[in-house]
């Protein structure tokens, strides 16, 4: 998936085909140990293209990016152009690895279709992986992010103010 952020700018100025990416910032979910090895693996590499590594859902990531599906980013590695290109899942992945030296040559193979085929069964495995981590149960995050194995993420607000909880699951 590759899409604008915010939804405002046309297709022509963010086309990725023609619009050079100089800098990449990489969502992750800060909260899971996979994806907490990944983001210090990626830090150690030798990059082309620079890459800053930003905790999904938080603060920041909401405020530089308010068009994001911040939920859906703690669920799907998300990869944010500095010309408003999104990239999600499998392609996310492949953009990553596209802007590090050592592996740009894999990012190619795996952009073609049958190297698609084998980067998405990663992605599907490291999902599963996560899960299994969870032990099949749901994972409650301190802001509110619910992720239950069977149904996927959901947000619960916090409390509300006064000490009140609130109504509903």
């Amino acid at each position: 998936m590759n899409t604008a952020v915010g939804g405002t700018a046309t297709a022509a100025d963010r086309d990725a085909s023609r619009v050079p990416v100089r800098r990449l910032t990489v969502l992750y979910d800060a909260e899971c140990g996979l994806c907490s090895f990944l983001r210090d693996w990626l830090v150690r590499q030798p990059q082309l293209v620079p890459l800053e590594l930003l905790p999904a859902a938080s603060a920041e990531a909401r405020r530089r990016f308010p068009g994001l599906d911040h939920g859906a980013t703690l669920d799907e590695i998300t990869v944010v152009g500095d010309a408003g290109q999104v990239y999600q899942g499998t392609a996310a992945w492949i953009v990553t690895l596209w802007a590090l030296r050592e592996h740009r040559g894999l990012a190619h193979r795996l952009s073609t279709p049958t190297g698609a085929r084998l980067a998405r069964g990663a992605t599907l495995a490291a999902a599963k992986w996560r899960g299994a981590q969870r032990g099949g149960r749901a994972d409650r995050r301190a802001d509110g992010w619910v992720y239950d194995p069977g149904f996927g993420w959901t947000y619960h607000p916090p409390g509300c103010a006064g000490g009140a909880r609130p109504t509903g699951p």
